[in-house]
C-alpha cells in the first residue's frame, strides 16, 4: 500500500496562498521574499523528495500550475516532476495539462491507487483536495516546510474538520539557516 503524503510550503501561520505571488493575492509572493539564502537547501531538499515519490496526486488547479512553470525545464526536480506518473482529481477535467497524467474524478479512486501502489504518493499544491483526502483519513503525513514570515491572512492547509486529526512529529530538521521542515505522521487507531 501507498503512502500519501502532503508537502506544503507555508508560513509560520499557516498560510499557503500564492507563495509566488502571481496569483494576485495582496499577501502573495512570501517565498520569494523569505526564501533568503535558503533557495539552494530547498531546491535540494524538494529534489531529494520528489526523487523518492512513486506518483503525483494533484488538483485541477495544481496541474495547470505545474504545467505551465515544468516542461522544459533540465534541473533534476524539474525532470523528475515531469516523469513521474500523476493523477488529477477532478469531476470537471477532461484532459490533464501536464505530462504522464491522467484524471480521475473521486476521492474512492484515490483511495484505489494508495491500495494499488508501493511507495510515496506525492501531493505539492491542491489544498482543497488535501482537506477532502484528510475528512477522508487518506493522507499519512504531512511535510510542512515553514517560512520565517506571519502572512496574517490568506488560504491556510488547514480548516475546518469533522473531527480531530491525531499526529506524531517524525523530524523535524532546519533547511539552510531560516526554514524548518517539520514532519508528522497521522497516528491510525489500533483495530480492536
Amino acid at each position: 500500500m501507498g503512502k500519501i503524503v502532503v508537502s506544503a510550503n507555508v508560513s509560520l501561520d499557516g498560510v499557503t496562498q500564492d507563495p509566488d505571488g502571481q496569483e494576485g493575492f495582496k499577501h502573495g509572493g512570501w517565498f520569494k521574499q523569505f526564501v533568503g539564502n535558503d533557495l539552494e537547501a530547498w531546491a535540494k531538499n524538494e529534489t531529494e523528495e520528489t526523487l523518492r515519490a512513486e506518483v503525483m496526486v494533484l488538483g485541477r488547479k495544481s496541474d495547470e500550475w505545474f504545467a505551465t512553470r515544468t516542461p522544459g525545464r533540465t534541473e533534476p526536480w524539474a525532470e523528475r516532476m515531469n516523469g513521474l506518473p500523476k493523477y488529477v482529481v477532478s469531476s470537471t477535467l477532461e484532459k490533464p495539462l501536464w505530462t504522464n497524467a491522467a484524471v480521475v474524478k473521486d476521492v474512492e479512486e484515490v483511495s484505489r491507487l494508495k491500495q494499488e501502489t508501493r511507495g510515496e504518493i506525492l501531493i505539492y499544491g491542491s489544498y482543497q483536495l488535501v482537506r477532502t483526502l484528510i475528512e477522508h483519513r487518506l493522507v499519512d503525513e504531512f511535510r510542512l516546510l515553514v517560512f520565517p514570515v506571519v502572512v496574517g491572512s490568506g488560504e491556510r492547509l488547514f480548516r475546518e474538520t469533522t473531527d480531530k486529526t491525531p499526529l506524531r512529529l517524525v523530524r523535524s530538521q532546519t533547511i539552510g539557516e531560516g526554514l524548518l521542515l517539520v514532519t508528522y505522521e497521522v497516528v491510525r487507531a489500533a483495530s480492536h
